[in-house]
């Protein structure tokens, strides 16, 4: 009997391979692009880069949590793939990520937090798609609520909303 971790790994293991089997690049948006991953990673559909539109992203496994944020009053679902998922997807090595938003704000991600917490890339928030004036379209987000650890200044500002790309290093 497969475990839930290990029907995920199979899932993005023949996902990476069935990507790597065409030519070695991911398939072209056929929407509009809404986030772009450079830097140091395998499998790019542009010279330089992997290029996701918002079905690309429907199309991983999807993950939600619901938890207290900084940001908002009550408790809000975010909804989306793992941001680990994305990054496998694409062949990510490295150990930083630096993420910027629509709005030019960068902040700098350790890889490794997103194999230490269950990080989501939210697509949606509330079951709703999230329009750019409500965080969105893009927001990463740790589950805050499941580690008190993550309740300071360090993890929040990690927290990009609006993102736009990732650049691995």
């Amino acid at each position: 009997m497969f475990s839930t971790l290990s029907r995920r790994q199979c899932l993005l293991g023949a996902t990476a391979l069935l990507l790597a089997g065409r030519s070695h690049a991911l398939d072209t948006p056929k929407g509009k692009v809404i986030l772009s991953i450079t830097g140091n990673i395998r499998l790019k559909d542009a010279d330089d880069r992997a290029n996701f539109d918002m079905n690309m992203l429907a199309a991983l496994p999807q993950h939600s949590f619901t938890t207290n944020t900084p940001w908002y009053k009550e408790l809000k679902k975010f909804t989306g793939p793992l941001l680990r998922d994305v990054l496998e997807v694409v062949g990510a090595q490295g150990s930083v990520l630096r993420a910027q938003t629509l709005n030019n704000f960068k902040v700098e991600i350790p890889l490794a937090d997103t194999r230490q917490f269950p990080m989501v890339l939210a697509r949606r928030m509330d079951d709703k798609p999230m329009p750019i004036r409500e965080k969105g379209p893009l927001f990463i987000v740790y589950p805050f609520d499941t580690n008190t650890g993550l309740h300071t200044a360090r993890y929040y500002s990690r927290s990009a909303w609006q993102l736009r790309t990732i650049d691995v290093q």
